[in-house]
């Protein structure tokens, strides 16, 4: 099944309180042969990563094998280039030795897999409700007019892919867009714009040391004031050590035993 309801709801454009009308664009649910892009394209995992597809089918009982699709489709997208070819989906499903039907559905529910070239730098813009209150659209505009491209387009020179999303967890620092596998945040049209310059350098700026990079130079999720409260590591619940030493537990005592 490729969840064809799940795919239309996404694809419906829906009209905001403001006379905007959003339309999130996405993959079609469904393949269309391309010349790089075939059944009969060969792809193979390099001999480093079917290393790490050793160690991934090693989580998992021989027998269930097919646990490890969703790990081992983020392995081929990343060793071609940040997308899926039929192909890659064909050698995950030998490999887990599933009916190739059972990967084709994963890779076309789950959006965090791209089953069509994206650029190198993949712009995945948040556009729900806090972002677009917080200016999104207006970054979403900057964008566009910066790199000559509209929503769901790659730039000509493959670099940029432009794609509206929905919520991607980091409301408190609205508006913000995911690139690649990074999260800049507190964005405004001049510091997006510096953003997609650094990129085209080669040189996108790194991450913050809790792993996402705010651009109007705070820490993490800190307002003004900075960090107001948890200046120390709080001390963690007294908890006995010889709790289970004879292997039994009273269901009564459970929290207590928990440190609840």
């Amino acid at each position: 099944m490729l969840s064809a309801a799940r795919h239309l709801s996404r694809r419906i454009p829906v009209a905001s309180a403001f006379g905007q009308v959003r339309s999130m664009g996405h993959a079609q649910s469904f393949h269309i042969n391309t010349p790089d892009n075939t059944p009969e394209t060969y792809f193979d995992f390099t001999e480093e990563n079917y290393r790490r597809v050793y160690k991934i089918l090693s989580k998992y009982p021989a027998n269930y094998k097919q646990s490890g699709i969703i790990p081992l489709l983020d392995l081929a997208q990343r060793q071609h280039g940040g997308w899926l070819p039929v192909a890659a989906m064909d050698k995950v499903a030998q490999i887990v030795e599933v009916d190739p039907a059972r990967v084709y559905e994963v890779a076309s529910f789950y959006t965090m897999f791209n089953r069509t070239k994206v650029g190198k730098y993949f712009i995945q813009l948040c556009g729900t409700t806090p972002c677009m209150i917080c200016g999104s659209e207006d970054i979403k505009k900057t964008i566009e007019k910066h790199l000559g491209i509209k929503n769901g387009e790659t730039t000509k020179d493959g670099l940029f892919t432009l794609l509206e999303v929905e919520c991607l967890g980091a409301c408190a620092n609205a508006p913000m867009i995911q690139l690649n596998d990074d999260y800049y945040e507190c964005l405004t049209p001049k510091t997006t714009v510096a953003l997609l310059e650094a990129c085209k350098a080669g040189n996108p700026p790194a991450m913050g040391k809790w792993g996402s990079l705010p651009m109007n130079g705070q820490v993490s999720c800190e307002g003004p004031l900075g960090k107001t409260s948890l200046f120390e590591v709080p001390s963690p619940p007294k908890v006995d050590a010889d709790r289970f030493k004879d292997g039994k537990v009273d269901p009564a005592s459970v929290k207590a035993h928990m440190a609840y």
